[in-house]
Order: C-alpha cells, then structure tokens, then sequence
C-alpha cells in the first residue's frame, strides 16, 4: 500500500494497522496502548500537530474512530545513531538502477538500531534518490555487489528476474584449506544440499531432515598460508590440529536462503573466517571492524530487461586475509 507520506530523511514513514474492535475508542487510545509507556507526550503532541495521518493523508486528532481507518501513518521519533567508519562506492548509475559495492558492516535497509546508518538511508540522501529501493539484500556482515532501483516505473521489470531466479550470483569467502576435525574431506568442486529453516535460536538458521531447499556450488580457488594474524583471531575457521593454511572459494548459490552460504560452509567444517554465529555461535560483542567477515558478493549477472543485453557487475573489494596473503 502506498504510504501517503513522503520519504522523510531517507526514512519512509511507518505503518500501523489499527485492530477492528476492541477496548479502544479512539485510534489514539490504541497508540497509547501500544507505545504510551515509551512516550505518551510525543503521541500527543503528534496527534495535535496532524503528523498521523490515515487513507489519503488525512490528519487524525485526539477524538479520531478507531474504526474510521485501517491503517494510519507517522513518522518515527529516531534515536542519534554513531556513524559506522565505512564508505559505500558506487559502481553504475542509470535511469533504472544503481549498483554499489556495500561495505562490510552496513546493513541493506534500515531495522533494529540502524536506521540512518544503511545502505538504503545513506544513499537516498546522498543521492537525493526518495524512490530508490534495493532489489535484493546482503547481510549486514558480508560486502559486495548490491544494486537498488532508481525507477518506480521500470522497477518490477528488474524484481521479476530474481523472482524468477535468473539472476546468476557469486560470491567469494575465505575459510581453512582444510576441515576442522570430525569432517571429511572434501573433493572440490563440491554442491551442497540440504534443507534450511531459520532456527528458534536468535536470528540463526539450521539444518534440518526434509526435502532439500537450499543449493550451493563450492570451489577452492587458491591456497595460501594464513600466517600468525589469522591463528591469533580465534576464527571460526582456525582449528587444533589443522594444517594451518587457508583458502579461497568461489560460492555460487542457486537458491536464497538467510545465512545460506555461512551455513553451507559450516556444514563441510570450513567456517568463515570471522564468522561469529557459524559453525558456533559467539558471546555478542561490539563491532571490531579491523576483522569483517571474509564473505563478498563478488559479482551478480542477467539479462538486463530493459536493453535485453547481458548484464554484468563485479565488485572491486578485496577480502582483507586473501589481500594480505597476497601483500
């Protein structure tokens, strides 16, 4: 549905569903039950000021139905938020879309405690681009290839091609050379498949027994010796008894579940490296951005819809341990 609101600071304005009945007569009366015990003078003071609004931007007061609208809009009071230290490098920009190397770090979209400090939030407004919306996502950990939308007019053109997965990705990590114990060894090029359900465990997903629904092709690219600095890390992927080198791997999902690449790895005994939930998940710490998770979405290919030509993009960062292994 779209919102009657305009983007506000990069940030769109957020949607409330009012119930259909219950103890509430008046729509403010439901706020104050939802979020009163936050800031029940702010919800007053938005009322009286015509900032809620329902269908068609028209402005609720204090005396509003709860009935007299299904769904009302306002913006959200924001918290000050602490710049992350990462720059966003923009690769393409066209009419239809905009393609950028994300930073590890940077959420996609704004959520929890990141609003103004996404990659959607940053480039709305450093771009003066309200409409721009991203085509697909990466995890706040992992860099890499991301293309947004610049066009509402030709926007679902571009969603039909990764609904419809043809969209070809690929991504690049750095782990062990070898398994951790109790692994087998692996024969490479390998495709994993399993079946992946987002776990109960905060923001984990699993394994589980069923019909497989997740799809990845794995290649060891390169070997190389991962020094002191990577033994020192305790990474996930740095085992007692292992040969103490690591790789590079080429990673090309066929399918798009969340944290699928970090649990495929996982599963051989190939973590990686600086991966605080896979194989195990570490105790929550602050960000320690001189060790970013060796996971990059490399490059992203289609059929552009628009020229009917091949499309291609490859990012231009590095993964700091396969840099540095190289230096």
């Amino acid at each position: 549905m779209q919102s009657p609101l305009p983007v506000r600071d990069g940030v769109n304005a957020t949607r409330l569903r009012l119930p259909d009945e219950g103890p509430w007569d008046t729509a403010m009366d439901y706020m104050m039950h939802r979020w009163g015990h936050i800031d029940p003078q702010g919800i007053e003071d938005r009322f009286d000021a015509g900032e809620i609004v329902g269908e068609g931007g028209k402005p609720l007061d204090r005396s509003t139905p709860l009935q007299h609208h299904t769904f009302i809009w306002y913006y959200r009071s924001l918290p000050p938020e602490t710049r992350i230290p990462v720059d966003i490098a923009i690769l393409h920009q066209d009419e239809h879309l905009l393609v950028v190397d994300k930073p590890h770090f940077l959420p996609t979209t704004p959520g929890g405690t990141y609003i103004q400090e996404s990659a959607l939030v940053r480039l709305r407004n450093q771009l003066g681009l309200p409409d721009l919306i991203p085509m697909h996502r990466l995890d706040r950990m992992t860099a890499g290839i991301l293309l947004f939308s610049t066009n509402p007019q030709t926007r679902g053109k571009y969603q039909v091609l990764f609904e419809k997965r043809q969209v070809q990705k690929e991504y690049e990590c750095v782990s062990a050379a070898d398994p951790a114990p109790g692994h087998a060894a692996v024969e490479f090029p390998v495709v994993v498949r399993n079946r992946m359900t987002k776990s109960r465990s905060y923001l984990l997903a699993e394994v589980v027994d069923g019909e497989p629904n997740a799809e990845t092709r794995i290649e060891q690219l390169e070997t190389f010796d991962g020094g002191a600095s990577s033994a020192a890390a305790g990474t996930t992927a740095w085992a007692p008894g292992s040969s103490g080198r690591l790789a590079r791997y080429r990673l090309e999902p066929h399918t798009g579940k969340t944290h699928q690449l970090r649990v495929h790895m996982a599963s051989l005994g190939l973590g990686i490296i600086n991966d605080a939930f896979y194989p195990d998940l570490l105790d929550k710490a602050p960000d320690d951005y001189t060790r970013p998770l060796q996971l990059l979405a490399r490059g992203i290919r289609f059929i552009d819809p628009i020229t009917g030509k091949p499309a291609e993009y490859r990012s231009r960062l590095e993964l700091s341990e396969a840099a540095r292994a190289g230096s």
